[in-house]
C-alpha cells in the first residue's frame, strides 16, 4: 500500500482504493504525507470559501467548519475530546489517564473542550472570510498535520503496540527534515514572509507547550493527543492568520 494512500485513508474519509500490502515500514513513510493530505483539506476549503462568497460571511463560515469535521470525520476532535478527559479525570495517575484516553464515553470537559475550539474556529473562519483572502484556508490543516510529524521525531509514544509505535519506528527522520522545510516555505509562498514568520513560530510554542503537557501528564504521546495538537494547532493557526 503506497504510504500517501495510507495518509489519505486515515486521515480523511475520501474513499480510495488501496492496493497491495499493509507493511508498518509504509506506515512510518505514511506521515511525510500529512503535510500534504493537509494541503488537500485546505485545497477543499479554499474551493468552498470561493463557491460560497455570495453567501454570509456566518453562514459560509458554519459550512466550511461542517466540511473540514465531516471530511476527517472527527478524528482528530475525538482525540481532543478523550485527551481532555484524560487530562480532568486522572488526577496525576498517568496509567489512569491512559485508560480515560480508551473510554469511548465523553466526560463533561471532552464535550467543554469542543465547544471551545470549534467556537474558536468558526469565529475565525468568520473573520477570515471577510478578509477576502479564502487562499490563507491551505495553511492550517497543512501546519496542523505537519505537527505530528515534529512530535514523532521528538517525543516518545507511551502504548508499545499499534499503529503510532510502527510510526515512530519506521519514519525516515532525514526526509522528514525535508518536509519540515518545505513546509516552512509554503506559508511564505502563501501569505508572505512576516506572516509566515508569525505562524511558523507561533505554531511552534504551542505545539512544544502541548508537548510539555504530554511529558508531564502521561510521559509522551498517544494518538488521541496527536489529535488533540492537530486541533489547537489548527485553531491556533487560525487566530494568527487574522488577528
Amino acid at each position: 500500500m503506497h504510504p500517501f494512500l495510507i495518509a489519505l485513508q486515515f486521515l480523511t474519509r475520501i474513499p480510495v482504493t488501496s492496493t497491495g500490502e499493509w507493511q508498518a515500514e509504509n506506515a512510518g513513510k505514511s506521515l511525510l504525507y500529512y503535510p500534504l493530505v493537509g494541503l488537500i483539506l485546505g485545497a477543499v476549503l479554499v474551493l468552498m470559501a470561493m463557491i460560497l462568497q455570495d453567501q454570509s460571511p456566518m453562514l459560509a463560515a458554519a459550512l466550511i467548519l461542517c466540511c473540514w469535521v465531516l471530511i476527517t470525520g472527527g478524528l482528530h476532535l475525538d482525540g481532543l475530546a478523550d485527551s481532555a478527559d484524560a487530562w480532568a479525570g486522572a488526577h496525576g495517575d498517568k496509567q489512569r489517564a491512559l485508560d480515560i484516553m480508551k473510554d469511548s464515553r465523553a466526560g463533561p470537559m471532552a464535550i467543554v473542550m469542543l465547544i471551545l475550539v470549534l467556537l474558536v474556529k468558526f469565529s475565525a473562519l468568520y473573520v477570515l472570510l471577510q478578509l477576502d483572502a479564502p487562499e490563507l484556508l491551505l495553511l492550517a490543516p497543512m501546519l496542523g498535520r505537519a505537527s505530528v510529524i515534529v512530535l514523532f521525531m521528538t517525543t516518545a509514544y507511551v502504548r508499545e503496540q499499534g499503529l503510532g509505535s510502527d510510526m515512530k519506528i519506521y519514519l525516515p527522520r532525514q526526509q522528514a527534515q525535508l518536509v519540515l522545510l518545505l513546509v516552512c516555505v509554503m506559508p511564505v509562498l502563501v501569505a508572505g514572509l512576516p506572516l509566515a514568520m508569525a505562524l511558523v513560530v507561533t505554531g511552534l510554542v504551542t505545539l512544544f507547550f502541548l508537548r510539555h503537557l504530554m511529558l508531564k501528564r502521561i510521559d509522551g504521546m498517544t494518538g488521541d493527543t496527536l489529535g488533540a495538537s492537530i486541533e489547537i494547532c489548527e485553531a491556533v493557526i487560525l487566530c494568527v492568520l487574522v488577528f
